[in-house]
């Protein structure tokens, strides 16, 4: 009897110190997002020791090799059962080329709870596109004026074997459509897209896994030839609604840790 008490007070300490840390979890009140991004080609992982290498084909057979790859994500939102936004801070570059950026941490909190949707944006807005960034600027991330300045969405780059047999190279990027390039360029439509991920629910921390399909690019709703749209995609309002369009499908939502 004389043991009896000091174990069952060892045990009801022990029990409280759980029930407390319990407690802790659940009562916390605001959650540190980080979003992952990881690319794959139709299921098989990439990652930039796959580059520069002809292991691909598209939708279309051509055969091809990822030489670089980056691209920006910006205003992820969560939005609650009445419409109130949470906006994170900042943007992200994505370099798989350099494994740089494939995990971003914006600075802010947001409260935990139930959403509706989380959502980002590919690219940058266009009021978000029209101002001035000296990071990505030092980058070569830029788009010239005459084709309407702002910055690219993605910069996708590398080289496929054409009707001739041969190599030969490919730049698909993505900016805001533009048509009469030069001083007064027009925007027949918007390009940039929002990419939704669903409604989550937060009680902790988020870890957020985005997974890019590269495949995608290629043929969904839209199967891309390479030996036609291979260069000066740009200043090609055509391809960049192709893009646009092509993109709907690239992004998905693998898995959220809490």
């Amino acid at each position: 009897m004389k043991n009896f008490i000091p174990i069952f007070l060892i045990c009801l300490l022990v029990m409280m110190s759980c029930s407390k840390d319990n407690d802790d979890k659940v009562q916390k009140t605001q959650a540190n997002i980080t979003f992952n991004f990881s690319h794959n080609w139709d299921g098989t992982a990439v990652t930039n020791t796959d580059f520069n290498t002809i292991k691909y084909i598209n939708a279309n057979n051509d055969q091809l090799r990822i030489d670089r790859l980056r691209y920006l994500i910006s205003n992820i939102t969560f939005t609650t059962s009445n419409n109130e936004e949470f906006v994170l801070s900042g943007y992200n570059l994505v370099d798989v080329t350099n494994n740089e950026n494939l995990s971003f941490t914006p600075i802010n909190l947001i409260p935990t709870g139930t959403y509706t949707n989380v959502k980002f944006t590919f690219g940058f807005n266009n009021e978000d596109n029209s101002k001035n960034y000296l990071d990505l600027n030092s980058t070569s991330w830029f788009v010239p004026k005459m084709l309407g300045g702002g910055y690219h969405y993605m910069q996708f780059d590398g080289k496929f074997i054409n009707a001739s047999e041969d190599e030969q190279g490919f730049n698909y990027h993505a900016i805001r459509a533009v048509d009469n390039p030069g001083v007064n360029p027009t925007f027949p439509q918007n390009t940039f897209f929002e990419v939704n991920l669903g409604e989550v629910t937060l009680f902790n921390d988020a870890t957020f896994n985005i997974e890019m399909n590269i495949a995608e690019w290629f043929k969904n709703p839209k199967k891309w030839d390479l030996n036609v749209l291979n260069q000066m995609l740009m200043p090609n309002s055509d391809a960049q609604i192709m893009m646009f369009e092509n993109g709907q499908n690239v992004f998905s939502l693998k898995s959220i840790n809490q």
